[in-house]
């Protein structure tokens, strides 16, 4: 199995966006995960609009402006994996979504490779299990990078994890990893991504979102 191709696992999904009424339907999309999904900016503040589950909304309904979308945020700060597959089925299956996204690698450090790989794989059959779209987001950084120490070891390690899921379930990878590597290697500033020591700043959710609507090609 591998990682499918972006203009092809989400085309189905795209086809129904681009309907028009009376043909359309609501579309749910469901955001899982923890505090960067849920806009946490400098922790207690939650600047929701410059999150990326947001920016996707609003990239989406400009490029589909036919459709009735919902972008639904179930993530919880703090949160790790563990936790949000124990609340999977009541409050992400139960909205009946098209897509969900997964994002816990930043705090899966807490409980390591195994026990995250179990509660990931649990969430995505879950979800394959419905027919549900299921897309893989690899952890944004955080400031560990400059310390290079044993947790962005691990925060590395993750990420490299999460990649292997998404090709051995052939579901969609949301690289947010690799986009924060991009953003350096081509002369940028890891501060500028950054809003807290571990959470993206505007600029940072910015290219967490073009991760994810990379893969809803337009109609």
């Amino acid at each position: 199995m591998k990682i499918p191709e972006k203009k092809d696992y989400l085309a189905p999904l795209c086809d129904e966006l681009a309907k028009r009424w009376p043909d359309n339907r609501t579309i749910n999309i469901v955001c899982h995960g923890h505090s960067v999904p849920s806009g946490y900016a400098c922790t207690p503040f939650v600047d929701t609009f410059h999150a990326y589950p947001y920016l996707v909304h609003r990239t989406l309904k400009e490029r589909f402006p036919y459709a009735v979308m919902n972008v639904i945020v179930t993530a919880i700060g703090g949160e790790q994996s563990e936790q949000g597959q124990e609340r999977f089925e009541t409050d992400v299956l139960s909205h009946k979504p098209e897509l969900i996204t997964i994002d816990y690698g930043l705090n899966d450090r807490g409980i390591g490779l195994e026990r995250a790989e179990y509660a990931w794989r649990k969430m995505i059959e879950a979800a394959l299990d419905r027919n549900i779209r299921v897309m893989l987001m690899t952890p944004s950084w955080d400031q560990t990078y400059f310390l290079q120490d044993e947790n962005w070891k691990a925060l590395e390690a993750h990420a490299d994890q999460i990649r292997s899921l998404a090709a051995s379930y052939s579901v969609a990878l949301g690289d947010s990893f690799a986009a924060y590597e991009r953003y350096l290697a081509q002369g940028g500033d890891l501060q500028d991504l950054l809003n807290h020591w571990n959470h993206p700043s505007g600029e940072g959710h910015r290219l967490i979102a073009r991760e994810i609507t990379s893969w809803f090609p337009a109609r």
